[in-house]
């Protein structure tokens, strides 16, 4: 009997894919760091993307399996589990923060509070890609893409706020290697332990995993996005990011 077949093959080699295109990204970033505004609309766009995947995909995946109150126990544990791992992380980074131990920006120390965050964020995405896989291949792509998108901003912003306190390129890309590794190893373990999960257990995975997508665009995505002056043409890549993903899940 074999442990991985060719689905299980095809769901692992998607799960590498948002790391090594984010890698490559952070390379590019490494030697030409994109401008805020640039940044910005990738962050809109990544949240239409994310956006897309849970309205199309996931959802009507809910509606298909009509398990009311199981949808409501995962994504209220979703919503608590992800405010909950939020407010540790801003603990911990107000804790290094106020540390007599903290150094400047251009230190080239490794900023610990700001990796950790960074480490849990990946962790969950690539449980994220787990329980996309669980609902369908489909639905894994699809799920693979918007992260993909994500993943590359978030890239850039680590190898770029890394080099700014004073790392060097090399060292900068290595910590952005072992970030990713994080993501790749918890997409490989979710995609295992979830692909075979039917029914109303799958109703309840789902749901917690709309529940943290949601968090991810409102929460996250958007709020980094809005840190650079609104223009029109930035609003519009969220759309456009939505659009996308709409038309391909018709498509498809």
């Amino acid at each position: 009997m074999r442990f991985v077949d060719a689905e299980h093959l095809e769901q692992l080699v998607l799960g590498a894919g948002p790391a090594l295109a984010a890698l490559g990204a952070g390379a590019i970033a490494s030697i030409r760091p994109p401008g805020a505004k640039l940044r910005s609309a990738v962050l809109h766009f990544a949240a239409g993307v994310v956006f897309s995947v849970v309205a199309v995909e996931l959802i009507p995946d809910l509606l298909r399996i009509h398990a009311p109150l199981l949808t409501a126990v995962g994504f209220a544990v979703g919503v608590v589990t992800m405010l909950g791992v939020r407010a540790m992380l801003e603990s911990r980074k107000a804790a290094a923060e106020l540390s007599p131990s903290s150094t400047g920006p251009a230190s080239g120390e490794v900023p610990m509070a700001m990796l950790l965050a960074t480490s849990i964020d990946l962790a969950v995405d690539g449980l994220l890609l787990g329980i996309g896989f669980a609902a369908g291949v489909k639905e894994g792509r699809m799920l693979a893409f918007a992260l993909t998108v994500e993943l590359v901003s978030l890239a850039v912003a680590t190898v770029s706020t890394l080099q700014k306190r004073g790392a060097t390129r090399s060292r900068a890309l290595k910590v952005l290697a072992c970030l990713l590794l994080v993501f790749v190893v918890s997409a490989v373990v979710g995609t295992l332990l979830l692909a075979q999960l039917r029914g109303h257990a799958l109703s309840l995975v789902l749901s917690f995993g709309c529940a943290a997508l949601l968090f991810l665009v409102t929460e996250e995505l958007l709020v980094e996005a809005h840190e650079e002056k609104e223009t029109a043409w930035m609003t519009a890549t969220f759309f456009a990011g939505f659009l996308l993903c709409l038309i391909i899940g018709v498509i498809g």
